[in-house]
């Protein structure tokens, strides 16, 4: 079976006063989708666009809920990337999250009515983490990715935070290293947000470490 490793999509409808709730009639779409019976037809579709997108055998996917009032609807996808494909015991190189909200208004700030809100994050070596130039860089990877895969980021922006752990007394044996953190968010005017989902991935792995897939090299999809 090809596409990414979730097969399921749950949808937050956001309820006025009522912040962390689910909706009490959920509804079941086609694929997988589940929700409140009134999500809107544009924004199920978005989330089934989202089940075709291929990974990388060394990063696993995990629904979550999505963040409640800050969208009237929402979904989310959190990330792991492994050294080795789908085996716990291996060193973990990055996390993230990837958050659709869906306003079928729209929102003036987003210039659109989806929005995606990512969140990358990376334990570095004391010596790349040290380099000044490291949060253009980490930019540039978000940027990169977006662009790779076809997408112009409209209305995007970010945070790039770095922060240095050094270890004292039992613990100073270990090593300087620095956590890093892309925070980002973007405006999509298609429905089709496979390839939003695909350039995140792709900023999961450059965060990692993981050298891009030689040309003609198609990831695989988990197998059952």
């Amino acid at each position: 079976m090809s596409g990414s490793p979730f097969t399921l999509v749950r949808v937050r409808r956001a309820r006025r006063g009522v912040p962390n709730t689910e909706t009490r009639h959920p509804g079941t779409y086609a694929h997988g989708v589940t929700g409140p019976d009134d999500v809107p037809v544009e924004f199920v579709s978005a989330l089934r666009s989202l089940r075709g997108v291929r990974m990388r055998p060394e990063i696993t996917l995990e629904e979550v809920p999505g963040p409640a009032r800050i969208a009237p609807f929402t979904a989310a996808i959190t990330a792991e990337v492994r050294s080795a494909r789908r085996t716990v015991a291996a060193a973990e190189l990055a996390s993230g999250r990837f958050v659709v909200l869906h306003d079928p208004q729209g929102q003036e700030a987003w210039e659109g009515r989806f929005r995606l809100v990512t969140l990358v994050r990376a334990t570095l070596e004391h010596e790349v983490g040290d380099d000044p130039l490291l949060a253009e860089v980490a930019w540039s990877w978000f940027i990169d990715a977006l662009e790779g895969a076809g997408l112009d980021p409209h209305a995007a922006g970010g945070t790039v935070t770095r922060v240095l752990s050094q270890s004292f007394g039992a613990l100073e044996v270990r090593a300087e290293q620095t956590e890093l953190e892309i925070r980002a968010s973007w405006t999509s005017h298609s429905e089709d947000l496979g390839p939003h989902l695909q350039a995140w991935a792709t900023l999961l792995c450059a965060a990692a470490g993981l050298p891009p897939l030689p040309d003609g090299v198609v990831p695989l999809g988990p197998r059952h």
